[in-house]
Formats: C-alpha cells, structure tokens, sequence
C-alpha cells in the first residue's frame, strides 16, 4: 500500500483560514494630557463621596456630609423662629467649630483616593498614559480640595439661604458668607495638602486614616494646653506664636484675624500685627513644603 501524498509547509492548504481578531488602527483624535488630567480629576471626585463604588461606600461619606449640615439647619431654624436680628454662629467659625468631622472625613477619604493605589499597584496604569506625576498628584490634590470646600461649602449655602429667608441683613450676611467661603478655601488647601501627603506614604489604608486624624488632633490640644498653661502662669504674650504649632490654631488665628471671626484662643486673646503675617508665611509654607514632598514621594512611585 502507498503512503498518502505529503503537502509541502509552503504549500497553502485548502483549508487555511486568516482570522480578524478585531485589532483595528484608531484614527480618531488624541486628547492628551489636559483630558487624562480631567478625568482622574473627576473620577477621583466623584470616589470622595463614593459615587461611582458599591452602595456601602457611600454611607460614611454621606453621613458624614448630613451630620456637617445638621448644625447650620438647625442655627437657621432657630434664628427664623425666635426672630433674631443675626445668626447665632459665625460663617467664618463653622469650620473650626466641626473640626472633628471635618478630621473624620479627610481621614477616610485621603486614604482612599492614594493608598489604594499604591497598595494595589496601579500606578504603573495611570503612567502608561500620557499623563506625568506631577498630573497625577495635582488632580488627587484638586479632588481632595474640591470635596472638602463642597463639604465646607454646603452648610455654609444653607445658612445664608436661609438668613435671606429669615429677611435678616443682606449685607451683613453677604459679607459674612463671603468671608466664611475665603475661609474654607484656605482650611481645605492648608488640609487636604496635608492629609494626601500622609496618606501616601502607606499603601494600608488604616495606618493612613490612624496617622492623618494623629497628626490633625494630637498637634492641635497639645498647643492648646499649652496656651491655657501661658495664660495661667500670665505669659499671655506667647498665646499667638504657640498658636503657629498646628494646623488647627493656625486657621483659628488666621480666620480671627483676617477674617473677622471670633477666636477660641484662651482668655480671647486676639492676634498682633507681628504675629498675623507670620501665621499666613506658615500657611503657605506648610502648603507648599506639603505639595513640593507629594511631588518628590511620587517621583519613583510605581516603578
């Protein structure tokens, strides 16, 4: 019996098949760096408040956020019903006066928008785009800054909405709400510089949310024990420059100041015209030493 005839490899078969597995060239149009930029920007907005993640990442924020408002509606409630000719709280203390919330949530949410990240190795990801570190970090930065001043914000809005409602001063409530939103501004670069940079240098998330509430609450009574201890041993002078120790003392001596706010200063002490300046140079400073090691931790990251 004969062998069956053999075909030659470069012989083609009559059964040979050329499949299209989809890769196609794209020939639309590139948007860059500015789109990337944008859309980390919004995404990470939007995981602040957990929109965009399971419905269980959204009650500690929103709880958080309906806890921040309670005061203000409650204030507004009863300036109208007692007829009070002002609020009974100053737009420009509101934020100081929530601190601990305020604490709460940077902690929760500075973690999340980088620990993650760096613990889940994604990095790499996001640079495998055009988008350099410096993007990276300013559109984490700018989500943070964003999502306090609208955590800041909101209440801020209800109480002047509802001062206008209650037909108390245009003006005076006008000037008050502006002072309060300066305020904020500040409070949430000063802070959310602040707990980023904390927050990125642990990929666990619980060692983030631990350091960012240590750093934000131990500085801030520490400084004010101290204060208390200057005035009772009648060394008032050292009040305002002890203040310079936190971030918290740092906006209460700020707001006071430049924004006509009431202080919680002990003995009501009220800030020179020596120590102001300093305290806004510590401001930026601290700001700038926060933004400027952000971009240093990020220069290898992920690598």
């Amino acid at each position: 019996m004969s062998p069956e005839p053999t075909t030659p490899a470069d012989t083609p078969r009559a059964d040979a098949r050329i499949h299209n597995i989809g890769y196609r060239h794209y020939d639309g149009e590139r948007l860059g760096r500015p789109y990337a930029r944008r859309s980390l920007f919004v995404h990470s907005l939007r995981g602040a408040y957990g929109i965009g993640r399971s419905a269980k990442s959204k009650v500690l924020p929103f709880a958080l956020f309906a806890v921040m408002c309670l005061p203000a509606i409650v204030m507004v409630a009863i300036a109208i019903t007692v007829g009070m000719d002002e609020l009974p709280f100053a737009y420009t203390s509101y934020a100081l006066f929530m601190q601990p919330i305020l604490g709460l949530y940077l902690a929760l949410t500075a973690p999340q928008l980088v620990s993650l990240d760096l613990r889940f190795h994604t990095i790499p990801l996001y640079f495998s785009r055009p988008l350099e570190r410096v993007d990276y970090v300013l559109a984490k930065l700018g989500a943070l800054i964003g999502a306090l001043l609208l955590f800041i914000g909101a209440p801020l809005l209800l109480m002047y909405a509802g001062a206008l409602l209650g037909e108390l001063s245009f003006t005076d409530q006008t000037r008050g709400f502006a002072q309060g939103v300066a305020g904020a501004v500040v409070f949430s670069v000063l802070h959310a510089a602040i707990a980023l940079l904390i927050a990125s240098l642990t990929p666990r998330r619980g060692f983030g949310v631990a350091a960012i509430i240590a750093v934000l609450t131990i500085p801030y009574f520490a400084v004010t024990a101290v204060q208390g201890v200057s005035v009772s041993q009648g060394a008032t002078d050292a009040v305002g420059w002890l203040g310079l120790g936190s971030p918290g003392t740092l906006m209460d001596g700020f707001q006071q100041y430049f924004l006509g706010g009431t202080s919680e200063f002990p003995d009501g002490y009220l800030l020179t015209g020596a120590e102001a300046p300093v305290y806004v140079l510590v401001i930026v400073g601290l700001t700038a030493l926060s933004v400027l090691l952000l971009l240093r931790r990020y220069r290898k990251a992920g690598i």
